[in-house]
């Protein structure tokens, strides 16, 4: 039934592609052989995927509805009407879906400047040979009489 919304998982799909230089077959092998070396790509892959399986979903939940349509009498009976919601869940999960992909494709999308800037620094923090701030050996202080009068703790 939405073969114009169907372009969606293909306008990302080819996104997708430009921006790692690859088809999306090619991506999908080299995150599997190794998934920490891009953990971009990966998140992209492993949301693609769920993005396609919402599609699917999606196509299999208006099939059946339209099935169903095709045999109702003038009147739409309970069991079709479950069918349209379960088509309007659908459509939910598979925009739902699209919509993390487009972001994860948006390198100035709002919130990935600051996660950007946290993944490296959890880098440079596992590269970094010692503490972050540098320290020495405790002084050792004299002890101080416990405080009295007004404001003491008893």
């Amino acid at each position: 039934m939405s073969d114009g919304i169907e372009d969606v998982v293909g306008v990302l799909t080819e996104q997708i592609e430009r921006r790692f230089e690859m088809s999306m077959d090619e991506l999908t092998a080299a995150v599997a052989a190794a998934p920490d070396a891009n953990p971009e790509a990966t998140d992209i892959v492993k949301w693609h995927g769920l993005l396609t399986e919402a599609q699917a979903a999606l196509g299999r939940a208006e099939d059946d509805l339209l099935a169903a349509l095709q045999r109702q009498p003038s009147e739409v009976d309970d069991p079709t009407l479950d069918l349209a919601h379960r088509v309007n869940a659908a459509v939910t999960t598979r925009d739902g879906r699209a919509l993390v992909v487009r972001w994860l494709l948006d390198p100035d999308a709002p919130g990935k400047k600051d996660l950007a800037a946290e993944r490296l620094a959890r880098l440079n923090r596992r590269s970094r040979p010692g503490p972050a701030v540098p320290t020495s050996a405790p002084v050792a202080r004299p002890a101080t009489a416990p405080a009295t009068g007004r404001g003491a703790l008893p």
